[in-house]
Formats: structure tokens, C-alpha cells, sequence
């Protein structure tokens, strides 16, 4: 009995592991749908100007319902006098690694999107896998109200399909030398969507992640959402208090690519309704 016993229990572990895969892999693989929603089929198309707009987007469906009634939705005004201080809160650290990727262009931004492992950050003791890469420019967070000129998300799931996102500031300055790597593949989406083809996507071979690399005790943490349709809740975000530089020409090869009531990508900030935001601010 004791050896049908831990054979059940191995068949059960093993069933528990293969749905965690299967589980993260298909979160994984709608992240990209989250953000191409209004292109996907049976979803009706958003924008950020006019009737279809952020201010009308929890009109547009009932799938996007969230994004008019939800309570914890992003972004968020940061205000630092008022975060608290979380003792408990780990210094972030990435562990990525270059992997394949493709460039896709939704749009309503410019997406990286890996095909393969590209590495993992821990929150709270759980691997939380990178899957996509995107921009908004300006930026949507803003920090005691200043907005700068360009935000990127670096989106991540957990084994239960939990999503975090990483958010980093920049300002205009000196080029970003993960962008600087793409400057080719850019140059190729652009060609693309140019000849008539706006939502084109472009292999992009091995993306390197070096340039986006970082070990931190300085960043804001709170609950909130995706910030594009549908606007879904319980999202861990981790808003890097460190800001990056990129040039403006940069900026602009990725805003140029977009529909025209999209090239200004940036969701208004979101009350707050009660919510804390946690700073985590020490020694590496």
C-alpha cells in the first residue's frame, strides 16, 4: 500500500508540475493577446484619443469592463512623501539572459516579444518568467505628477499566472543600448508598416537582455492592472526609482510605427481608492 501510495503521490506531483507548465505557458502566450486586444477577434478597437479613448474604454465591451469599474487599476501617481517604507521588500533582481524574440508592432505599441526562456525575476519566493517587452511614450506613471518622455514594461508570469511588470522611467538623453541592439529590426517593422502592413511583426533572432539588467533596492511597489484592455487586476507592479536614458530619436522610431490615435500611448493615472504604495529603499 505504502509503495501504490508514493506512486500515486509521484503521479500527482508530476500532474501538478505539467499543469504549472501548461499553465504558464498559456499566460504566457495570451499575454500577448492582453495587449493586441483590439485587433483580436470579437474585441472591438481602442484607442487613446476620442470615442474610443481611454475615457470611454470600459464602454467599448463588457470584457472591458474593468478598465471603467475596477478598483486597483494602473497607472498610478506616485506619490513618494506618502509611500511606505517595507522593510519586508527584497531588493529586485533580474536574472535574464539573451533569447530569441520577434518585434511586433500592435498598433498601440511596440512589442518585444520572446519566443523562448528569456529569464526571471522573485517576488515574494516565486519565479515570475519574462515574456514581453513594451513601451509607452510619455510615460504613464508619473512620480509627484512629473511625466517623462517614455515608460517600458517588462511583463512576467509566475507557475499560477500571476503577472508582474516591471516599470522603468526615462528621460531624454543618451541612446538606450537595449533599443540601440534593435536599431536594424526597427528599421525593418518600420519598411513594413510603410508598405501597407500596420501590424506587422519582424524575427528579430536573439535578443540580448544585458542592457536591461538590474539589482535594486530603490522601487516602488503596488497592486494594480494591465493598463490596456481589458484592464486586468491583481498585477504586481515594481516601478524602478532609477531613471534611464534614451534619446529622442529612439522615441520617435517606436511612436511613428503606431496608429495615429495611438502615438501618444499613455493611459491616465488611476485613483488610488485606499491602496498603499510600498517603497523599498536600503542596501543592495
Amino acid at each position: 500500500m505504502v509503495c501504490h501510495e508514493g506512486y500515486i503521490s509521484l503521479i500527482v506531483e508530476q500532474t501538478n508540475s505539467l499543469m504549472a507548465t501548461l499553465l504558464v505557458t498559456w499566460v504566457l502566450a495570451l499575454l500577448p493577446l492582453l495587449n493586441t486586444a483590439s485587433s483580436a477577434p470579437g474585441y472591438p478597437r481602442f484607442s487613446y484619443e476620442g470615442n474610443t479613448g481611454p475615457q470611454k474604454w470600459g464602454e467599448l465591451s463588457k470584457e472591458y469592463s474593468l478598465c471603467a469599474n475596477g478598483t486597483r487599476q494602473s497607472p498610478i501617481d506616485i506619490v513618494t512623501a506618502a509611500a511606505v517604507v517595507d522593510t519586508s521588500l527584497k531588493p529586485l533582481c533580474s536574472a535574464y539572459n539573451a533569447a530569441n524574440a520577434t518585434l511586433v508592432d500592435n498598433g498601440f505599441n511596440v512589442m518585444v516579444k520572446y519566443g523562448e526562456e528569456a529569464g526571471v525575476i522573485v517576488i515574494d519566493g516565486k519565479d515570475y518568467k519574462l515574456g514581453q517587452v513594451h513601451w509607452h511614450s510619455p510615460a504613464e506613471h508619473t512620480i509627484d505628477g512629473v511625466r517623462y518622455p517614455v515608460e517600458i514594461h517588462l511583463v512576467h508570469v509566475n507557475a499560477n499566472g500571476g503577472i508582474s511588470i516591471v516599470a522603468i522611467l526615462y528621460k531624454y538623453g543618451q541612446p538606450d543600448p537595449f533599443l540601440s541592439q534593435l536599431k536594424e529590426i526597427v528599421g525593418l517593422l518600420s519598411k513594413e508598416v510603410h508598405n501597407g502592413n500596420p501590424h506587422a511583426n519582424v524575427t528579430a533572432g536573439v535578443v540580448g537582455t544585458k542592457a536591461l539588467a538590474y539589482k535594486t533596492c530603490k522601487y516602488y511597489r503596488y497592486v494594480g492592472s494591465l493598463t490596456t484592455p481589458p484592464c486586468t487586476e491583481n498585477v504586481i507592479w515594481n516601478v524602478l526609482g532609477k531613471v534611464m536614458e534614451m534619446s529622442e530619436e529612439q522615441a520617435t522610431s517606436l511612436s511613428s510605427l503606431l496608429e495615429r490615435d495611438c502615438r501618444h500611448n499613455s493611459r491616465p493615472t488611476q485613483l488610488l481608492n485606499g491602496r498603499k504604495t510600498l517603497l523599498c529603499h536600503g542596501a543592495v
